[in-house]
């Protein structure tokens, strides 16, 4: 439906927001941008949207210290060796493992829940552990599995996210942190007999408890001692969140492609809970190019301990432990922030731009005057595109130089109506006066649409 007449123009500063893409209240994050991913350069805005990078939120998420990290691996490694060598689903080393996590969250003023579960004959336990405050309709969920495989002590295999998640945690504690957003922390059992605790959790949830969760993040093996350094190709919002930080770095980033089937974050994307999370590699081999991008011996595993008897403390790259468990801590701050509305002037162009099935890309422009200097680092780009199955949609923005950048990426399996989103995307080499244009293109056949209207904010 249109709003207005068609054609550009030019929104004073401190306006509202795009109308045609303003949601009603209390509409979950899982039903609008689920599965679109962008590169890089841009992430959708919504209920999960951090403040902007320069934020206090983010500035104050704390270095997270990787002796302490080390420290919590070294206590799990050994109730392992005093109990038969692994910490594996029905072993006594899995009971106490969780036990030592829990003392932990206990004395840090957690409120912690202890959920058994019946798998392969034994009992099975979740740990779940909740920050006071923060919304609780509004909540950030960060989760590792806790189990090792029976055939030794999973150090990296998970005692790396365990520890990463535990400590991060402990440093929400310190901090006294007061969010926006309500905090939990996750700690699965029998995930490597499939998923078993989180798929256990998610389906005892209530949906409305469900849709509370605007965000799930998982973090399954980030010590490898090959490492790599790969985020989650899911919800684009916390995709851009881990990609920034590493983006801050200057590491260089690449999508986790082993599979989403492999680790806890799988029942939360099913049940329609945004996702997201980081991994350093596992059995896979290192490229030639990989190696040169990050370091490390190519033609080897991520992991050549992955399921063995070797995964020990001694199985650690502390480099990638320690960036990722900063980079934790990082995304827990800035997803449980609250958002930061726009301030900045808006254009837009609300003429409808018939996107062809399976055909080449339209663009719809809008021509920006009376700004100065470059565009920011955090320009927001609000589209409305109406089309039968959104998943054929390739979008990009494009600068005044010419530089595309990638809003979302096509998906077979995003079968739903329309891309009605908000993204950040960093133009701060553009020059901010020019033509800027939105590119559509339907890269599969059988479905159609159009551009219904776009905006910049600046």
């Amino acid at each position: 439906m249109k709003l207005s007449v068609p054609g550009v123009r030019r929104i004073p500063a401190v306006s509202s927001r795009f109308a045609r893409v303003v949601l009603p209240a209390g509409l979950a994050l899982a039903g609008l941008a689920a599965a679109t991913a962008p590169s890089a350069t841009a992430a959708p805005v919504d209920s999960l949207r951090p403040a902007q990078s320069a934020s206090a939120a983010v500035l104050a998420a704390p270095d997270i210290p990787l002796a302490n990290v080390k420290a919590h691996l070294t206590q799990l490694s050994s109730i392992a060796a005093a109990n038969g060598g692994n910490r594996a689903h029905g072993r006594p080393g899995y009971l106490a493992s969780v036990n030592y996590v829990k003392g932990k969250l206990d004395a840090a003023g957690f409120t912690t829940t202890v959920q058994q579960f019946t798998s392969s004959g034994a009992t099975g336990y979740n740990l779940i552990a909740d920050w006071p405050g923060g919304d609780p309709n509004q909540i950030v969920m960060a989760g590792s599995h806790l189990d090792s495989v029976t055939a030794g002590a999973g150090m990296n295999d998970n005692g790396s996210g365990s520890a990463a998640i535990l400590e991060t945690a402990l440093a929400v504690s310190r901090a006294q942190l007061q969010p926006a957003k309500h905090l939990r922390f996750a700690w699965w059992g029998a995930e490597e007999l499939g998923l078993v605790g989180s798929r256990y959790y998610v389906t005892n949830l209530p949906t409305a408890d469900r849709a509370k969760i605007t965000g799930y993040l998982n973090f399954d093996m980030i010590g490898s001692p090959n490492p790599g350094y790969f985020v989650y190709d899911d919800d684009p919002t916390i995709e851009q969140t881990f990609k920034d930080y590493y983006a801050g770095l200057g590491v260089p980033t690449e999508i986790e492609t082993e599979g989403d089937g492999r680790s806890d974050h799988a029942p939360f994307k099913n049940a329609g809970v945004p996702v997201g999370g980081l991994f350093s590699g596992a059995d896979y081999i290192k490229t030639a190019a990989q190696a040169q991008k990050w370091g490390g011996t190519s033609g080897q595993a991520f992991d050549r301990c992955y399921h063995s008897s070797c995964d020990t403390t001694a199985n650690i790259n502390d480099t990638a432990l320690d960036r990722n468990s900063d980079a934790v801590a990082y995304a827990v701050w800035a997803l449980s922030a609250a958002p930061v509305p726009p301030t900045g002037p808006t254009f837009e162009n609300l003429t409808d731009v018939a996107i062809p099935d399976n055909g080449a890309a339209v663009t719809s422009a809008v021509t920006v005057t009376g700004l100065s200097g470059n565009a920011p680092p955090t320009l927001r780009v609000s589209v409305d595109v109406r089309h039968t199955w959104r998943g054929d949609v390739v979008l990009d923005l494009v600068g005044p130089s010419g530089t595309a950048y990638r809003l979302k990426n096509s998906s077979s399996s995003d079968s739903a109506d329309n891309v009605i989103a908000t993204y950040t995307v960093n133009a701060s080499s553009e020059l901010a006066n020019g033509t800027w244009r939105l590119r559509a293109q339907d890269v599969a056949s059988q479905d159609t649409g159009y551009i219904n209207g776009w905006s910049l904010t600046f």
